[in-house]
């Protein structure tokens, strides 16, 4: 099992979560904020690929494209 160490006001917010009846035990704290910060990377990915896919349609709408040639990109798919 890993040690965790914590500084001595985490300590007291963690002690009042358990005291609280919050959490159970220092491991449901920890797990409440890995699944916090895990949620946090995935709404980051999500946001960072939105605004992405927002930048490629303002390019799009400008004409900065060129058409797709399914054919040329696979020939194989369209032999006989």
């Amino acid at each position: 099992m890993p040690n965790i160490h914590l500084t001595e006001p985490m300590r007291d917010y963690v002690d009042g979560q358990i005291r609280s009846g919050a959490y159970a035990n220092l491991s449901e704290v920890v797990r409440a904020g890995i699944r916090l910060l895990m949620e946090k990377d995935g709404a980051r990915q999500f946001y960072a690929l939105k605004a992405e896919l927002e930048h490629a349609a303002s390019e799009a709408e400008a004409g900065a494209f060129v058409e797709f040639d399914p054919q040329a990109f696979e020939p194989d798919a369209f032999r006989g």
